[in-house]
């Protein structure tokens, strides 16, 4: 039982909320309008960047946490906060390599996870 007492049930909640609106913002997109999922993700990753960049998409994780991280929005942001940093440690190339080195790990995870999928599953085409 002291483990559910630990538990900041208000930071969770927080977290699913804001997650779950930039789900719902995706979802939207999908429906109501005719941008593919690739345009919806890079708007979402831009997004998170140019919000990261300008310092503004901190608030939101310091008030929903991982339900800011995690999404795309969160990745766009982990690049811009990258290159940002290492643009001072390293000058002008830090821009281009920072933003990979701060995603590095997020980045190798989709892919071995990507890979473990595509071994378990049996992908099909979709019909036009």
């Amino acid at each position: 039982m002291e483990f559910f007492q630990s538990i900041d049930w208000m930071q969770l909640l927080r977290c699913f909320i804001v997650g779950g609106f930039i789900c719902i913002i995706g979802q939207i997109l999908i429906d109501k309008t005719k941008l593919t999922p690739a345009r919806i993700l890079v708007i979402f990753v831009t997004t998170g960047a140019i919000l990261g960049g300008l310092g503004i998409y901190q608030y939101l994780i310091d008030f929903a946490g991982c339900g800011a991280t995690v999404p795309l929005t969160g990745f766009g942001n982990n690049l811009a906060r990258g290159a940002i940093e290492e643009v001072s440690k390293s000058g002008f190339i830090g821009a281009f390599v920072g933003g990979t080195k701060a995603a590095a790990g997020g980045i190798a995870a989709a892919i071995f996870f990507g890979y473990i999928a595509s071994l378990i599953s049996k992908p099909k085409m979709k019909k036009q």
